[in-house]
Formats: structure tokens, C-alpha cells, sequence
């Protein structure tokens, strides 16, 4: 996921909009802009990673079947390594207008 900070300050923007766009398009991640300082998209940011977590978790866990599900479902406190499922992730779009 590729998040643009700081939205609010349209006209201190140091990397456009459309060229964040791109480059998570190309590098198949999910952009979305955010601002702290009025709490624009910042839920909706942790709330994205989350659900493509759990989706690429639950696919794991499809996969393996019920024999190796204690083997693809994390337990409590274990790290969890997405990078090898870009694919599942969403490509380009922006969630902030």
C-alpha cells in the first residue's frame, strides 16, 4: 500500500497526485491520500491493510485445506509476511478525491 500524507496541503504537494497513481499502479500497490491533520482516509487506510491482510490469509488458508490450516493461519503475536501476495492487493485507484 502506498499512502500520500498530508492532502490537506494541496499547494505544498512535492509529488503529484497521478504520479503516486502510477507508481503504485506499476509496482501493483494501493494508493490512497490521507491528511492527519483533518483525519482524511487515515481509518480508511488501517482499514484497507487490515482487509487485505485477512484476504490474503484466508486465501492461505483455503488453499492448505483443513489438514494445514494450523500451518497457514497465524497465531497470536506471529508475524505475518504479505509481500510474496502483491497480486491479491489492489492495483492503482485512489480512495480520496
Amino acid at each position: 500500500m502506498l499512502i500520500g500524507n498530508k492532502s490537506d496541503l494541496r499547494h505544498l504537494v512535492a509529488v503529484p497526485t497521478e504520479d503516486g497513481k502510477s507508481f503504485a499502479e506499476k509496482e501493483s500497490l494501493y494508493f490512497m491520500e490521507t491528511s492527519a491533520l483533518d483525519a482524511t482516509n487515515v481509518e480508511n487506510a488501517f482499514a484497507e491493510v487490515l482487509t487485505q491482510i485477512y484476504h490474503i490469509v484466508s486465501k492461505k488458508a483455503m488453499e492448505a485445506g483443513e489438514e494445514g490450516i494450523n500451518s497457514v493461519v497465524p497465531s497470536k503475536g506471529e508475524k505475518i509476511d504479505v509481500g510474496k501476495d502483491v497480486s491479491a492487493m489492489k492495483k492503482g485507484g485512489c480512495c480520496s478525491s
